[in-house]
C-alpha cells in the first residue's frame, strides 16, 4: 500500500528554526533533502538536546504486532494518539492495520487530512461542530468508514439532534461502549444501561448500532483474572444484543465489530475473543493498542504482555534522548540540557543509558549516573564515584511512557544504529 499524497508531500516541508534539535546549516532545505544526506547524529550538525527513534526497532515491532493480530486472528486499529505521525499511520497500515484509532476529533481530521480512509474513535462524540464535519467527511466519501462509541442516551439525543440538523446523508456507525467497572473511566456500568443505550441508537435516525467496545485497562485492580471476566462480559453483551436482533442495519457481509485491547492487556484479549461464539454476521475482532510503535524503556518494558508470552516474541525500545553534559559543579552532580519540555516524565524519570565521549567518540555505558529530577530545560543527575562524565559528552537516555515523548518533538529523526538519520518523523498534536 503506497503512502497517500499528503504523506509523502511531507517531504516537501522546509527546514527551519521551528524543528528543535536539527543541523542549523540545514535551514532552507527541504526535509526530504536533509534525509538524503544520510547525515550522522553525532557528526553531522545536529544539536542537543535531540530525540532519536531507533529505525530497527520500529521496524521489528510493526512488523511483531502485525504477525501477532495475525496468528490470533485479530483486526488491528492502533491509537494513534500515541504518535500522531502520519508517517507512522501509513507504515502501521502497510502492516496489516485496519484502521487507526482516535480519542478526540482533531485526531480524527488529522487522520483525515491525511487520507485515513477507517477511523475508529474510542469515544462518545457529542461535540455538534465535530458532528457537522463528520457528516460532511461522510456525505463526501462514500469510502470513509467511522465508528465511535456511545455509552449514554443523553449522548445518542445529542449526536442524533446535530446529525439531522447537519443533514447527514449517511448514519454513524456506533458502538455501546461497556464500561471496565464502577469508579473506571467512561461506558455504561451495566449490562441494562448498555441495553438502554442501544435502544436509545435504534430509534435514533442518523446512527447505526455496529457493535460493542470496550477499554479493559480501566477495570479495577486489573489482574488476568478480572480482565478476562470482563471482557467475556464484552462478549456476552454482543452475543446477546445479537440474539436480540440489535445488528439487524447491517448489510450483507458487513460485520459486527467487539473491540478491545490497550497495550497491557491484548494477550487477554486474544485469549478470549478467541472464544466469541457464531453470530449472525461476520465479527471484525478489533484490536485497538498504541504504544507498541516505539514500545519504551520504563511503564510499557513492565507492562507489555509479551512479557507473558515470550514465545510470542518482544518489542524494542525505539526512543533514546540525547543530551549533552553543561555543567560538572561538583563530584557527585552534573547537568545535562534536556528537560520537561524534551522528556517523557509524568510516569518515570528519564534513565542514563549510554555516554558518548565529546573527545574521542567513543561510547560506553552510563554506570554510576542516574537522572534525579527535571526542570524544564535541565536533568538534574546525580554521578557515583566511578562515574567518567565531563562537560561537553553526550548521555543517551531511555524514556517512559510514548505519548509523552512524541508530543514534545515535531520533526524526530529516524536512526540507524551507526548513528545515520535515514529520515524525519512529522507528528501533530
Amino acid at each position: 500500500m503506497a503512502a497517500a499524497p499528503h504523506v509523502t508531500a511531507l517531504a516537501d516541508e522546509p527546514v527551519d528554526h521551528r524543528f528543535k534539535g536539527l543541523p542549523p546549516d540545514a535551514a532552507g532545505l527541504t526535509v526530504g533533502a536533509l534525509a538524503a544526506e544520510r547525515r550522522n547524529l553525532f557528526d553531522g550538525g545536529f544539536t542537543t538536546p535531540v530525540l532519536a527513534l531507533s529505525a530497527e526497532s520500529v521496524e521489528h515491532n510493526l512488523a511483531l504486532l502485525e504477525t501477532y493480530a495475525e496468528r490470533h486472528g485479530l483486526a488491528f486499529a492502533p491509537h494513534g494518539k500515541t504518535s500522531m505521525s502520519p508517517q507512522l499511520f501509513a507504515r502501521q497500515l502497510q502492516h496489516g492495520a485496519w484502521g487507526i484509532t482516535a480519542a478526540v476529533p482533531h485526531q480524527a481530521r488529522v487522520y483525515r487530512a491525511f487520507g485515513i480512509r477507517r477511523i475508529f474513535l474510542a469515544n462518545e462524540l457529542v461535540d455538534a461542530a465535530a458532528l457537522r464535519w463528520l457528516a460532511g467527511e461522510l456525505d463526501a466519501d462514500p469510502d470513509f468508514t467511522f465508528v465511535c462509541y456511545v455509552d449514554s442516551v443523553r449522548g445518542v439525543e445529542l449526536m442524533d439532534e446535530a446529525l439531522r440538523a447537519a443533514g447527514a446523508s449517511r448514519p454513524v456507525d456506533v458502538v455501546v461502549e461497556l464500561g471496565a467497572g464502577e469508579g473506571a473511566r467512561t461506558g455504561a456500568r451495566t449490562e441494562a444501561d448498555c441495553a438502554a443505550v442501544a435502544d436509545a441508537v435504534a430509534g435514533a435516525a442518523a446512527l447505526r448500532l455496529v457493535g460493542v467496545a470496550g477499554y479493559e485497562g480501566e477495570v479495577p485492580q486489573a489482574s488476568g483474572e478480572r480482565v478476562r471476566d470482563w471482557l467475556r462480559r464484552l462478549v456476552a453483551l454482543a452475543a446477546g444484543f445479537d440474539a436480540e436482533g440489535r445488528f439487524a442495519g447491517l448489510g450483507a457481509g458487513e460485520p459486527i465489530v467487539v473491540s478491545a485491547g490497550g497495550s497491557a492487556w491484548f494477550d487477554a484479549v486474544a485469549d478470549v475473543f478467541a472464544e466469541i461464539p457464531g453470530l449472525a454476521a461476520p465479527v471484525l475482532k478489533l484490536l485497538r493498542s498504541g504504544a507498541y510503535v516505539s514500545h519504551d524503556d520504563g511503564h510499557y518494558r513492565h507492562l507489555t504482555p509479551f512479557n507473558r508470552v515470550p514465545e510470542e516474541g518482544a518489542l524494542r525500545p525505539a526512543f533514546r534522548l540525547w543530551a549533552q553534559v553543561v555543567s560538572r559543579p561538583a563530584p557527585e552532580q552534573a547537568f545535562l540540557n534536556a528537560g520537561k519540555r524534551d522528556a517523557a516524565y509524568d510516569l518515570d524519570l528519564p534513565e542514563a543509558q549510554v555516554v558518548r565521549s565529546a573527545r574521542d567518540g567513543s561510547v560506553r555505558a552510563a554506570e554510576g549516573i542516574t537522572v534525579s529530577g527535571l526542570s524544564d530545560q535541565h536533568a538534574w543527575v546525580r554521578t557515583g564515584p566511578d562515574a567518567r562524565l565531563e562537560v561537553g559528552d553526550w548521555v543517551g537516555m531511555g524514556l517512559s511512557h510514548p505519548c509523552t515523548s512524541f508530543d514534545k518533538w515535531q520533526l524526530i529523526p529516524l536512526v540507524e544504529a551507526d548513528g545515520t538519520v535515514t529520515d524525519f518523523i512529522r507528528t501533530f498534536f
